[in-house]
C-alpha cells in the first residue's frame, strides 16, 4: 500500500513533532535540520522551506509544545491572578523546555542583527500583545489604569527574562509574586 504524501497542516505537525522529539532525545546544540528531517521521513528541503534556520525550527516546535506566552491568555478574574499566571507558566515552560535550549537559541538570534530582529517579531511582540491584552481587560474591571504604555506593559517580562540571566534558572515563585506585587502592579494602578 502506498503512502500518502503529507501536506499542509499535517505535514507541518508532523515536522514540529519530529523536531520537538529531535530536540528532547539530542539537545539544541545537537539538534541538526539533517535529524529533524531523517525523523520526520522527508528531506531537509522540505524543513527550509518552511524555517530556514535551526532556531526559526524551534521556536516553531516550542510554540506547537511548550508554548510560553502564546495560546490562551489566562483570564483568572483579577490583574494580578493574570500576571501571576502568565509568569508562573512561562517559569514552568522554561523549566520544561530546558535552559540549554533558550540559551542555544538566544546564542543563534544574536549571532546576526537580521536573527535578533527576528527574535524582536517572534518573541517579544507576543510578550507585549498578551500583556496588554490582559491591561485591556483589568482596565475594563478599574483594577488598571487605561491606556498604561508598551514600555509599561512588558516590565513583568522583561525582569523575568532579566532574572533569567541573572540566576540562569527560572525564577522562583517568590521572585514573581514580587516582581507583580511590588513593582508592576504600582506602576499600573
Amino acid at each position: 500500500m502506498a503512502q500518502t504524501r503529507r501536506r499542509g497542516p499535517a505535514l507541518e505537525a508532523a515536522l514540529l513533532d519530529a523536531a520537538w522529539a529531535e530536540l528532547e532525545a539530542s539537545g539544541y546544540d545537537r539538534l541538526t535540520m539533517e535529524a529533524v528531517a531523517e525523523r520526520a521521513g522527508t528531506s531537509r528541503a522540505v524543513l527550509y522551506r518552511r524555517w530556514p534556520s535551526r532556531p526559526e525550527l524551534v521556536i516553531a516546535a516550542m510554540r506547537r509544545h511548550r508554548p510560553m506566552l502564546s495560546g490562551e491568555i489566562p483570564d483568572t478574574g483579577s490583574l494580578r491572578g493574570d500576571m501571576l499566571a502568565v509568569l508562573r507558566r512561562m517559569s514552568q515552560r522554561l523549566a520544561e523546555t530546558g535552559l540549554e535550549t533558550i540559551y542555544g537559541l538566544i546564542g543563534d538570534y544574536v549571532s546576526s542583527a537580521e536573527s535578533f530582529d527576528d527574535l524582536n517579531d517572534q518573541v517579544l511582540h507576543i510578550s507585549a500583545d498578551v500583556m496588554t491584552t490582559i491591561l485591556k481587560r483589568a482596565a475594563d474591571r478599574g483594577e488598571a489604569r487605561p491606556g498604561v504604555p508598551q514600555r509599561v506593559a512588558t516590565v513583568p517580562t522583561d525582569l523575568f527574562r532579566n532574572e533569567l540571566f541573572r540566576h540562569r534558572t527560572p525564577p522562583s515563585d517568590q521572585a514573581i509574586v514580587e516582581i507583580i506585587d511590588e513593582i508592576f502592579l504600582p506602576l499600573v494602578t
